[in-house]
């Protein structure tokens, strides 16, 4: 069995170890939490699994990856920590370590990272041996893999368009969504998630990994964007009230033009209330949703509605988007050790995990 650790426990890492613990070919070895308040607590307390691994949550990376563990999902932010991340994660693949992450996002597309990042994963490859494949948001396979596979059914396709549609009063991070993303703020307040060229920058990868894999010439990546101000004000269940006249609503779109048009759309379209901006697209439940339109000759839409946590929508896209990194680790444990994508990556079925279910 593959030696893993879960290094961070939020959104993510509550996942990622309810993944790693289901999953037949891996052994869940450590976790590590950077709130002191966490250390000492069960992962099973902290994956909200309803019982004990025997694993106890650890603040010493050192220690860990001293013991040599083969892998590492690595769950903690990059978002406002991008150095620190990089040097967390480094600091494993030097240990030897299979790492899968989703904290890196100009590692999507490998080939193409700006050369501050992609250097020092490459020397810590030589060094040690282990290996890096960074996939994830939005999740990760709506943005590449799914399309592209649904892009080999047709006859001809004119455009690919991956889309995300989703209430973000249900998402578990208030902070990022009242401040990175911007709901329940003044109209003329910039969220940093969508401000110039940080679209380009979180999901230009995935853009270029998908016009790598179709062999097309981008000319550039573009984005477009549009925010709506709630009506009336909103009370919601989980993270409370938004004013009215605040930004209730966000539609962008990282497109990727070829031959001067866009056809290769990343769209996120996001509410804290449908009341807001309904004449965009909408889940087809309310809640949330992946969909994938390849307008062409046939017309296909594939629409993924994923729930974990309760039924919980967003805690359902952050468990697909583990579920394509932890199902990956044994694959890379095997292959040579390098830094992978997600064209390198091969999709894994669920071996072993077919009607096994959690005690």
């Amino acid at each position: 069995m593959v030696s893993t650790i879960v290094w961070g426990t939020g959104n993510i890492g509550r996942a990622a170890i309810r993944a790693v613990e289901a999953h037949p070919a891996l052994e869940l070895t450590a976790v590590l939490v950077h709130d002191p308040a966490k250390a000492g607590r069960d992962a099973g307390d902290l994956a909200g699994l309803g019982r004990e691994l025997g694993i106890t949550a650890t603040t010493d990376p050192a220690a860990v990856l001293a013991a040599g563990p083969r892998a590492v999902v690595y769950a903690a932010s990059g978002d406002m920590r991008p150095t620190e991340a990089l040097s967390d994660i480094v600091s494993a693949i030097r240990a030897g370590a299979v790492v899968v992450t989703p904290s890196l996002y100009a590692l999507y597309d490998q080939r193409n990272a700006p050369p501050e990042l992609r250097e020092p994963v490459l020397a810590a490859i030589a060094a040690g041996g282990g290996s890096l494949f960074v996939s994830g948001i939005d999740p990760g396979w709506g943005n590449d893999v799914l399309p592209l596979l649904v892009s080999g059914l047709g006859t001809t396709v004119d455009v690919i368009r991956c889309q995300e549609i989703f209430d973000y009063s249900t998402y578990d991070q208030p902070d990022a969504v009242r401040y990175l993303v911007g709901m329940g703020q003044p109209m003329d307040y910039e969220p940093p998630m969508i401000a110039p060229t940080v679209p380009t920058m979180v999901w230009g990868g995935q853009i270029r990994l998908m016009a790598r894999a179709l062999g097309v010439e981008l000319d550039e990546i573009r984005e477009t964007l549009d925010r709506r101000a709630l009506d009336t004000t909103v009370t919601t269940r989980s993270m409370g009230e938004f004013a009215a006249g605040t930004q209730g609503a966000v539609r962008f779109e990282v497109q990727g033009i070829v031959g001067g048009e866009p056809l290769i759309v990343v769209e996120h379209v996001t509410r804290v209330h449908p009341s807001c901006a309904p004449d965009w697209p909408l889940p087809p439940d309310g809640a949330g949703a992946h969909r994938v339109i390849i307008e062409g000759s046939p017309r296909i839409e594939v629409t993924v509605e994923a729930t974990d946590e309760d039924g919980n929508r967003s805690a359902g896209g952050n468990a697909t988007a583990v579920g394509r990194l932890v199902s990956a680790i044994d694959w890379l444990a095997e292959a040579e050790p390098g830094l992978y994508d997600a064209l390198d990556v091969p999709l894994r079925p669920a071996a072993g995990r077919l009607g096994r279910r959690r005690p």
